[in-house]
């Protein structure tokens, strides 16, 4: 019989690692009990099933020890991959796909069909309760029309870009997603928001990420990317940095490109209330439950001034 003690040692090692773990974790699960999180979903993290498992996991494992998830979700790889087998070519001026009406018959069918009812079937099958809704459901998301404007030493005037169905957020009626929380249900959002003039338009969904934090009176925004989060002038990860900072690395140019729109919802979210932003590396497996619930985190945290 002693001879079989040491091998004893592994399993006990182990549950001495998950007992650091919750350890770890407990203070943050008591300090988050009841707040609302909103994450923006994306990226690899859609893609990957590795990573879609990871995530619908954290998300069910969120709201089991009390905090409120809501999701808001992308989709422009998958709506790209469909237009492509209609036959129908992408266009994108300024980084925005151009979205005639039928390219938004599309949109709607991509993100409030088929990617929304992914997202809510892998987190029902892990244990949750998830409902599915773009921003035209219980008038979610009033939207307005995009114009993308161009200036350039050729023109005598600001030329002003119609890019079709395309929206920016008007307002927020949070009503719905209130009513889904308090029934014990976790909101999955797509950002299509519908216009006064009845159109539905499809919407950047950071940006509205970023305003449903704002109405919901957040503890936190979440934006999952392809990236370790922001980066300093040497390549090295920024841990967490006020809003006086970002703004200084966006006028030395260390912050730009793509992730400026990313950055900029982050930073109207914090200054409207939101108490942190959160840029996190959506590739990292279990990277929610990383950044929400040990010291480390795996991203970058903005905070207010």
């Amino acid at each position: 019989m002693l001879e079989t003690l040491p091998a004893m040692s592994l399993p006990t090692e182990h549950a001495q690692t998950i007992a650091h773990v919750l350890i770890e974790a407990l203070p943050y699960i008591r300090r988050f009990q009841g707040k609302t999180m909103v994450i923006k979903y994306g990226g690899n993290a859609m893609v990957d099933e590795t990573l879609k498992q990871g995530f619908a996991r954290d998300v069910v494992l969120m709201k089991l020890v009390g905090i409120n998830p809501v999701i808001v979700h992308g989709g422009g790889p998958q709506i790209g991959s469909l237009l492509k087998r209609l036959g129908k070519v992408s266009e994108f001026v300024q980084g925005m796909r151009v979205t005639d009406a039928e390219t938004m018959d599309v949109v709607e069918m991509v993100l409030g069909g088929l990617v929304n009812k992914e997202i809510v079937n892998f987190i029902n099958r892990h244990g949750g309760s998830a409902v599915g809704l773009t921003g035209k459901d219980g008038d979610l998301i009033r939207a307005r029309k995009m114009f993308l404007k161009r200036d350039a030493p050729e023109l005598q005037a600001t030329e002003i870009i119609d890019i079709g169905h395309v929206g920016e957020v008007e307002s927020i009626d949070p009503a719905i997603v209130h009513m889904l929380v308090k029934g014990n249900f976790i909101p999955v959002i797509a950002p299509i928001g519908v216009g006064e003039d009845g159109r539905s338009y499809n919407i950047n969904a950071d940006l509205v990420a970023g305003k449903i934090a704002e109405v919901l009176k957040a503890e936190k925004l979440l934006l999952l990317t392809n990236t370790a989060g922001l980066l300093d002038a040497e390549g090295e990860l920024i841990t967490q940095l006020d809003i006086g900072r970002v703004e200084s690395l966006i006028a030395d140019g260390v912050i730009s490109g793509g992730m400026l729109p990313k950055i900029g919802c982050a930073i109207d979210a914090v200054r409207s209330g939101v108490k942190s932003a959160h840029i996190i590396d959506g590739r990292v497996e279990h990277a929610v439950m990383l950044d929400l619930f040990t010291d480390t985190g795996v991203g970058t945290l903005i905070r207010g001034r």
